[in-house]
């Protein structure tokens, strides 16, 4: 499993989500910077199911319609959603009906019209049970014809050292 360590020193948008920490410091976050996040984004399309999973921030990757085609473990944890009952699904009608705003799916009609889509924005999913505040990050990719849906959650995302998975901070 391949992990994501950046060194701290490096600049980040504040609202990014921190990455795994290296091996010294388990418990430590280092943040992503913008850099970084573009290289893991182009490199998306050739993680592995456990490679997306071990990532400490939600990853969705959606064909041009918006159907479903990857949904990692963390987004599947944030959003109190199994991941099993994600994939196939319309993101912008079955799954997250909230994003069919032009801020969300105009920007992911555009850029699937356009192939062509790197951006990030501040966004409020509006879920009854749990609503959240995130940072997305939209990319197209024109290897696969998708977009990559990065969410960055609001809230600390810590490892957890017993199981070396992302955990939720405070909840």
């Amino acid at each position: 499993m391949r992990r994501v360590v950046v060194p701290a020193s490096m600049p980040h948008f504040p609202s990014d989500p921190p990455p795994v920490p290296p091996a010294s410091d388990p418990s430590a976050l280092a943040p992503v910077n913008t850099q970084r996040a573009s290289a893991l984004l182009e490199s998306a399309d050739a993680m592995t199911p456990d490679e997306l999973d071990a990532l400490p921030y939600g990853m969705i990757q959606l064909d041009a319609s918006g159907r479903i085609l990857k949904y990692n473990a963390v987004e599947s944890r944030l959003a109190s959603l199994p991941q099993a009952q994600a994939v196939g699904k319309q993101f912008f009608t079955e799954i997250a009906p909230c994003t069919k705003v032009q801020q969300f799916y105009g920007r992911f009609k555009d850029g699937v019209v356009r192939e062509s889509l790197d951006t990030s924005f501040q966004f409020h999913f509006a879920f009854k049970q749990a609503p959240r505040d995130v940072t997305v990050r939209l990319f197209y990719s024109r290897r696969t014809r998708s977009v990559w849906v990065m969410i960055s959650d609001h809230q600390s995302i810590r490892v957890t050292p017993a199981l070396g998975q992302p955990a939720l901070a405070g909840r």
